[in-house]
C-alpha cells in the first residue's frame, strides 16, 4: 500500500481536523485531566507533564508510512476554532488492509454529532484516500455513547469480548465494531 500524508486541515461542515501543535497543551490538559473523559481509556487522569508527553507523540504522528503508524488529529470547531477533542486513524495491517479509528471529545461538546462528523472524515480518509479494506473501532463495552457513534457511522458490532482486559484494577469487556470498504461505499452519507 502507498503511504498516506493528508493535506491539513481536513474540513467538514462544522469541524476542522488538523495536526496537533505545542500550543494545544492547555486545551488537551483541560480534557485529559477529567475523570469522566478517561473513565473508559487505558490511562488514568493525566497531569500536565503526561499530557505534554501525549501531545508530543501526537505531533510526531504525521502520516501512515508503515503498519502500526497512526494519525491523531485535533478536532476543532470551525465557528470558534476551539479544540474540542481528538480523532485517530491507525494502520493495523498491511497484509489484511485494515485500520482502526478512535475518538474522544470534551464532555461539553457531547451530544452534538461532532464525534460522528470527525470519525466519518477519518473513515473517508482510510477508505477513499488510503484504500483500506476494513476499519474497526474498539471500545469498553460500558461506553454506550461511543458505541452509538460507531453505529451511526454504519459500523456493526462484530464481537463482545467478556472480561478480556484488566484495566484500572478491574476486568473490562471489549466491543469491536467494523465496516468494510464496500459497505462504506453503499452508505448514503448525505
Amino acid at each position: 500500500m502507498p503511504s498516506l500524508h493528508p493535506s491539513y486541515p481536513i474540513e467538514t461542515d462544522r469541524l476542522s481536523l488538523r495536526q496537533f501543535q505545542k500550543d494545544d497543551l492547555a486545551d488537551l490538559f483541560a480534557i485529559f485531566s477529567r475523570q469522566d473523559v478517561t473513565r473508559y481509556l487505558y490511562w488514568p487522569v493525566l497531569g500536565r507533564d503526561e499530557t505534554r508527553d501525549l501531545l508530543s507523540r501526537w505531533i510526531a504522528q504525521v502520516g501512515l508510512d508503515e503498519e502500526g503508524d497512526a494519525i491523531s488529529l485535533a478536532i476543532c470547531r470551525r465557528d470558534s476554532g476551539q479544540l474540542i477533542g481528538e480523532v485517530m486513524l491507525r494502520w493495523l495491517s498491511e497484509v489484511h488492509s485494515q485500520g482502526e479509528i478512535g475518538f474522544m471529545l470534551h464532555p461539553d461538546h457531547h451530544g452534538h454529532g461532532f464525534a460522528t462528523e470527525a470519525a466519518r472524515a477519518l473513515l473517508e480518509l482510510g477508505f477513499d484516500r488510503f484504500g483500506l479494506h476494513r476499519i474497526v473501532g474498539r471500545l469498553e463495552a460500558r461506553n454506550r455513547p461511543s458505541a452509538a457513534v460507531l453505529e451511526r457511522l454504519g459500523m456493526r458490532l462484530e464481537a463482545h469480548l467478556r472480561e478480556n482486559e484488566w484495566v484500572k484494577g478491574e476486568w473490562n469487556d471489549e466491543q469491536v465494531y467494523a465496516i468494510l470498504h464496500a459497505e462504506w461505499d453503499a452508505i448514503d452519507k448525505d
